[in-house]
């Protein structure tokens, strides 16, 4: 089994090939593809700045917690981390926790129908509007990366995601 990633765009594709002896499977590279939409590790990698690690979650994180909050995770992430989605919507841990938690990485298999075509539309680095309008919600100097995760920051950036899905919800009508 040969497992690599593919880059294209700002997406991250991870593809699997299956080698199979029967004569009429052939080997194909997308049987199975996820699509990424991004690593805490791709950017806690590329810190400028001796900041926590901690920080590269908190972006994503709100996001994240924003999909929680409005039924958007698949049914086998809802199942697989049951506890985690009970203590965020309970307000005992933050999105940006969930995050890394769940192992820092925001999938395509991790979301439902619905929150796999907003999050293309509005989380895509390429031509979502969700880092535009995180950068205009928040005074993020120096960077992005020091944004505090609190619910105060969550609930900020979360009127902000309500009123892009409120959009989107008319425009796909």
């Amino acid at each position: 089994m040969l497992l690599r990633f593919t880059f294209v765009g700002k997406l991250f594709y991870h593809t699997q090939k299956i080698q199979t002896i029967h004569p009429v499977i052939k080997e194909r590279e997308d049987l199975l593809m996820t699509t990424i939409y991004d690593k805490a590790k791709y950017h806690y990698e590329n810190f400028e700045e001796d900041l926590p690690r901690k920080q590269a979650y908190v972006h994503t994180g709100f996001f994240i917690g924003w999909l929680i909050d409005n039924d958007m995770v698949s049914e086998d992430f809802q199942k697989s981390y049951e506890n985690l989605i009970a203590e965020f919507k309970q307000r005992k841990m933050t999105g940006p926790e969930v995050y890394e938690k769940t192992g820092g990485v925001l999938a395509k298999d991790m979301l439902n129908e619905e929150g796999n075509q907003f999050a293309m539309f509005y989380f895509d680095f390429e031509t979502g509007e969700y880092r535009y309008h995180y950068l205009e919600a928040f005074d993020c100097e120096p960077s992005v990366y020091h944004v505090e995760d609190t619910w105060e920051n969550y609930d900020h950036i979360k009127d902000w995601i309500d009123n892009e899905y409120e959009y989107w919800c008319e425009k796909n009508k």
